[in-house]
């Protein structure tokens, strides 16, 4: 059955202000709710905002009916930087049965009221928790919600011609590009492959093919492991891919063609061979010594998870911060700067810098970071990592999005599972996914969305996998990663495309993830999917509903999922199916020129798809089919309404 429920999502569709997309502390803004007329309709309308604490009853007014939706709008202070608010509709319950002089039919015998807010409808109160939100914070800038980003781990994605002329470094266990990948145990951390900055460089058109438009780099920082997330020194690119001018060389490469290019920071450790924990090691008295923790008589300290390698920098030393971020060189500001000139950094582990025990400096980090990024360069992107519900550290307010497993990638994988009781199912103690209902990826994906403003939502990082994490081919049934790729793509948020996820690349956990790519052709490559990425990056480019359209859920229901991407000007309709399945939409859901609009043919589809006319009980739909694991995609008309 389709979804034909009130709807509000925070998108441009249903928010009125001064600036499109940014939103000013004092501003009144106009808020839009659609209502079915066949759901209620309802009577009164109210938003309902928190302000200064306090929650507030702004009435609406009826705007109009298009396409059997009645339009509600109302004004709303924004009294605070985050300003949550809800919707209260009241439907007035009609006698239809039995009359009598006392209460003839269609006479009003009761009224029931609704609370609408971004994880769905209830019929009873609810906690602010889930309420939709806009932050009056400087917005993140175009091209990050517009884009398509690919993830390269730099080790495994291409040598140049000079990498052979580096020596092994003494930590490493040197490896041929053919060699199997050790995914467990000491040796994963050091097997060295030999990519390097230029070999990326050289491969730059393959990105361009896909449609890419940020490369996002995990660390570049000389170190004593293939990650690198270790740094042994901010201060330059290691020597190993290249230094400091294939850096220089790379971004410009990049520019060129269009392609932004973001940074690995991690501010929340360094490595233990950093040029700083060796000096604050050796000497207690040192100012580097207060940029960890370490014990009493100096004889241990914190570190990532009690891992010694990774030592935990103390963020009450003003002195670390002066050097880390506002200092006129320092590790934030210098790389965002010409000859550099990186457009934005992802922040590892954001959920856990400045946090320990009971000191909570996380926001106040956050902000200071954020500050300086955007004084350095106002059009670069911050996004920070936060594995679980990264909603209450992301506001917009410093970190501009998140990547995060938990409202999409997460649900996904347990929708599309097949039986892989080996996969590191991100840290848990589970042997593998759980496969869940269309109905409970639904309601996991909006349960754990709903903290998020819209702006962030679509900053936030949709990842199918990546370098942490097992791929989506050993974790999905055969054409999950393909018919899960029209979901990260067409959802609101940042397609991610982590390097050898098109060519079907596998593993079972983060560091077995981390193969060489497969260039030649070799054993490794399980399918070739450059075609579906590039086609829906080139979506992504050419429809602007999937960039900035609202998004409205028409169905979910077992194995099958509808989803529309909408504006006034254009719409765009996401049919995914992850078995056999038929899903049957009227003008309920979409108006008569949208329902049309489903018999031409899909843009882009995986898979077998089929679409049919179809008539039950007087009403004229669409019935789309699949056979099997199948995705389509379908331009319709935008949105109607009321004038």
């Amino acid at each position: 059955m389709p979804i034909v429920l009130p709807h509000h999502d925070g998108s441009p569709l249903y928010v009125s202000q001064a600036v499109p997309r940014q939103v000013s502390l004092g501003e009144v803004v106009r808020l839009r709710v659609r209502v079915p007329q066949g759901w209620g309709p309802a009577s009164r309308v109210w938003v309902r905002s928190v302000q200064d604490g306090e929650p507030r009853y702004d009435a609406a007014i009826r705007l109009g009916t298009a396409a059997g939706w009645d339009w509600w709008e109302a004004a709303m202070l924004v009294a605070n930087p985050v300003a949550k608010y809800r919707f209260l509709l009241e439907v007035a319950e009609m006698h239809d049965a039995g009359a009598s002089a006392s209460t003839p039919a269609g006479s009003t015998v009761g009224r029931s009221y609704w609370h609408l807010n971004a994880q769905g409808l209830f019929r009873r109160d609810v906690s602010d928790a889930a309420d939709f939100r806009l932050t009056a914070f400087a917005p993140a800038p175009d091209w990050l919600h517009k884009g398509t980003m690919y993830q390269v781990f730099p080790d495994r994605f291409a040598r140049s011609e000079q990498a052979g002329n580096h020596p092994t470094p003494d930590w490493a266990v040197a490896c041929s590009w053919d060699t199997p990948v050790v995914g467990t145990g000491e040796q994963a951390s050091r097997q060295f492959y030999g990519g390097d900055l230029p070999g990326i460089t050289r491969k730059l058109d393959h990105l361009q093919e896909l449609g890419v438009d940020v490369l996002y780099l995990t660390p570049f920082f000389p170190a004593r492991s293939n990650h690198r997330y270790d740094a042994s020194t901010f201060d330059s690119v290691d020597p190993l891919l290249g230094g400091d001018q294939a850096l220089v060389d790379l971004v410009e490469a990049a520019h060129a063609r269009g392609i932004k290019v973001m940074g690995d920071l991690t501010a929340n450790h360094s490595g233990d061979a950093h040029e700083w924990f060796v000096k604050a090691l050796a000497d207690p008295g040192s100012e580097e010594a207060g940029y960890y923790y370490f014990s009493a008589d100096h004889s241990s300290y914190e570190s990532w998870w009690g891992v010694p390698s990774l030592p935990k920098f103390n963020w009450s030393s003003e002195a670390l911060r002066r050097r880390f971020v506002t200092d006129e060189d320092s590790v934030v500001a210098r790389w965002l700067k010409p000859p550099f000139s990186l457009d934005g950094w992802r922040i590892d582990v954001g959920n856990m810098t400045g946090r320990l025990g009971s000191v909570d400096l996380n926001h106040e980090v956050a902000r200071i970071i954020a500050d300086r990024v955007r004084e350095v360069n106002p059009n670069a992107a911050l996004l920070a990592e936060s594995t679980s519900d990264a909603s209450p550290d992301v506001t917009g307010g410093h970190w501009q999005g998140a990547m995060t497993y938990s409202s999409l990638t997460r649900p996904l994988w347990s929708w599309f599972a097949k039986d892989a009781p080996n996969v590191n199912f991100f840290g848990s103690p589970q042997a593998g996914p759980n496969r869940i209902t269309a109905e409970d990826f639904l309601a996991t994906h909006l349960d754990l969305a709903a903290g998020f403003s819209w702006g962030v939502r679509q900053n936030n990082m949709n990842a199918l996998d990546t370098h942490d994490t097992a791929r989506a081919a050993t974790v999905m049934i055969d054409g999950g990663p393909e018919a899960a790729a029209f979901m990260t793509y067409c959802l609101p948020g940042v397609p991610v495309v982590f390097a050898g996820d098109e060519f079907g690349l596998e593993g079972f956990n983060g560091e077995d993830s981390r193969t060489p790519m497969p260039w030649n052709g070799s054993h490794r490559m399980r399918k070739d999917l450059r075609p579906l990425h590039a086609n829906l990056g080139r979506l992504r480019k050419e429809l602007p509903a999937l960039t900035e359209g609202g998004v409205r859920w028409l169905h979910a229901e077992g194995d099958a999922v509808v989803f529309v991407r909408e504006m006034a000007e254009s719409a765009v309709l996401v049919f995914v199916a992850r078995d056999t399945a038929e899903v049957v939409l009227d003008n309920t859901v979409l108006s008569d020129g949208q329902l049309e609009a489903l018999f031409a043919q899909p843009l882009h589809r995986s898979g077998k798809v089929a679409w049919a006319p179809v008539e039950a009980s007087g009403v004229e739909g669409v019935c789309l089919h699949s056979e099997g694991v199948a995705a389509g995609i379908w331009a319709l008309p935008g949105t109607l309404v009321p004038s």
